[in-house]
């Protein structure tokens, strides 16, 4: 089971290839760092050949996803997974239970009880499950979907 949520979905070309790539590199603002900036383009990061690693450029949501994946002759493949600062920002919300509940034993604020563990990892698997999963699916989906109006495809089913 991986602690943070990823995706990753096929498409059919309705285009050639070197028109796809073509309008991806133009639609992509060149960046090493996939961070967010205001810009006219619909991404940042990196074209490379039939390979991509890019993000969305709307300022605030952007940045969430990362989306890499390889263009083939007629199909291609994209995997969007949460950006690696994300996943750090989003680690520490998700155990920030664990450190109250180390905080309050340790204080003495309230007599230990075993439901407080129970308390504490329902409060892990609801961050998780229903926050982190829930801006995931908002945010990728949104992206898949300006990736597939840019690039004219349509999705293969799994």
């Amino acid at each position: 089971m991986n602690i943070f949520p990823t995706k990753e979905q096929k498409f059919k070309l309705l285009g050639n290839q070197k028109e796809t790539i073509s309008r991806l590199n133009r639609r992509t603002e060149k960046s090493e760092n996939l961070t967010s900036q205001f810009t006219e383009k619909s991404f940042r990061g990196i074209v490379n050949g039939t390979d991509f690693k890019i993000i969305s450029s709307i300022i605030g949501k952007g940045a969430f996803c990362v989306m890499t994946g390889k263009i083939n002759s007629d199909s291609g493949v994209v995997k969007v997974e949460i950006h690696k600062v994300f996943k750090i920002l989003l680690g520490v919300f998700m155990f920030l239970p664990i450190f109250g509940l180390v905080a309050m034993v340790w204080s003495k604020a309230q007599e230990f009880s075993p439901i407080l563990i129970v308390v504490m990892v329902g409060q892990i698997l609801i961050i998780r499950f229903v926050f982190i999963s829930l801006a995931f699916k908002l945010i990728s989906k949104d992206s898949l979907n300006r990736l597939q109006d840019v690039l004219d495809f349509e999705w293969i089913e799994n």
